[in-house]
């Protein structure tokens, strides 16, 4: 007999979906589940149940953000976002794959008919085939510029043309003891440019101080594979991960440090999986440099007056154990007080930024975002209105920073409040080069 789909699912995902209970922990917790038809509790009962062609060809597989917070609630302890990556490659590979590649389902419905007739109930939404038309897009586009915005990779550098003095060495300098890895948004989005350049600068001024002299990859950075990874195909990225290794080992660097935590997760978790094989390198995020860093006293902070809570990224706190990290770096500025937000840590809530969703549906991007918001303004000054003072949502994230600033426009408490979003490596540049 063939495999049922619940034996195909947990062979590829590597869980155990039997144990589903349908207590629906995990959709009370998924911060996309109202914009879903099923939510991640009936995911999982239609894959006991056998239902592949209404599993497949749900927009509910798409929307999912691979934040792990429904993982993190279930009593079973089924990695849920695993699930749907398998779920995900399993709709590339069907019969009918190839047909969500349209601006519409029709042909998805032709093919499908005897199955719909059927089944009343079954409806095929057209934002599936648009959506993930887009995402495809965002595959070929990586496949074909090593990037996921499209542009030669010689320009992932043009952040640096704003210092006022660039660092000897930025671009591909052998020996340096560390590699800072830019990643796609911050190389790419000018949006998102003054994460780069605060990291350049802190990474400057510490090796004047002592620590670790450095350098990037440059144009021979490409991109990283975690966009490949949420659409369900880590082969296709293989190419990637081994170019970019390579480009490390050739400049004998020791250590490698991202600001990026998709960029982190994928080094720290996936690489060395994908390779079979430990690494040789020091894997760090930004965060754990920092707090190293001022440790050690090759960055010293000035007071900064400045009222923050902490957004925590789901790529390097639920899913990759960075927590403290952060939060230290936080307390070692003087002046500067945190106040934690109320769902934090291994229960933070996506931003929206994550599993390529903003390119399947922006508009659940926004709603997100614009909930995050509302956590961060309760935090920081409740019902009582915005004290006097500087205020920020920090995170350390450039594509957290990215959505939830775009949602700060929008948002009449965080534009009362003038709220900024910053990265921590902007905080502590601040702190540095400025404070009081």
């Amino acid at each position: 007999m063939p495999p049922t789909l619940l034996e195909r699912v947990n062979a590829l995902s590597g869980q155990e979906v039997q144990r589903c209970v349908h207590c629906h922990t995990c959709t009370a917790g998924c911060p996309s589940a109202a914009a879903m038809e099923y939510g991640p509790d009936r995911l999982l009962r239609l894959v006991q149940f056998g239902q592949e062609e209404r599993l497949l060809t749900s927009r509910d597989v798409w929307l999912c953000l691979g934040c792990g917070l429904c993982g993190a609630l279930c009593p079973n302890e089924i990695d849920i976002a695993q699930v749907v990556s398998a779920l995900r490659q399993m709709a590339h590979q069907a019969p009918f794959g190839p047909l969500l590649n349209a601006p519409d389902c029709a042909g998805l419905r032709e093919a499908l008919a005897a199955y719909l007739l059927a089944r009343p109930s079954a409806q095929i939404d057209d934002r599936l085939c648009a959506g993930v038309q887009r995402l495809n897009r965002l595959g070929e586009t990586i496949a074909a510029a090593r990037n996921i915005s499209g542009d030669d990779n010689a320009a992932r550098l043009l952040w640096s043309q704003n210092l006022e003095r660039v660092p000897q060495g930025l671009e591909r300098r052998a020996g340096a003891h560390l590699v800072y890895f830019v990643g796609c948004v911050a190389s790419l989005y000018p949006r998102s440019y003054g994460v780069p350049q605060a990291m350049a600068r802190l990474l400057a001024a510490s090796a004047e101080a002592g620590g670790d002299s450095f350098t990037t990859l440059g144009g021979q950075e490409w991109c990283c594979g975690y966009p490949l990874l949420s659409l369900g195909r880590l082969e296709a990225a293989r190419s990637l991960i081994e170019h970019n290794v390579e480009q490390v080992r050739a400049l004998g660097a020791e250590r490698i440090v991202f600001a990026c935590p998709s960029c982190y997760h994928m080094w720290k978790h996936i690489y060395p999986q994908v390779l079979d094989g430990a690494l040789g390198l020091d894997v760090l995020h930004a965060t754990e440099w920092l707090d190293q860093s001022l440790a050690a006293g090759t960055l010293r902070p000035r007071s900064l007056p400045l009222r923050v809570t902490y957004h925590d990224p789901c790529d390097l706190g639920r899913k990759s154990g960075v927590f403290d990290a952060p939060r230290r770096v936080l307390a070692r500025i003087p002046g500067l007080e945190f106040v934690e937000l109320g769902e934090s840590a291994a229960i933070s809530t996506c931003c929206g930024g994550g599993g390529n969703l903003e390119s399947f549906d922006p508009e659940v991007v926004s709603a997100l975002a614009l909930g995050r918001l509302d956590r961060a303004c309760e935090a920081l000054f409740g019902a009582g209105g915005p004290p006097a003072g500087a205020l920020a949502l920090v995170s350390a994230c450039q594509q957290c920073e990215r959505t939830l600033t775009a949602a700060v426009r929008r948002h009449a408490g965080a534009r009362q409040a003038r709220l900024r979003v910053l990265d921590v490596a902007e905080v502590v540049t601040q702190a540095v080069e400025g404070g009081a």
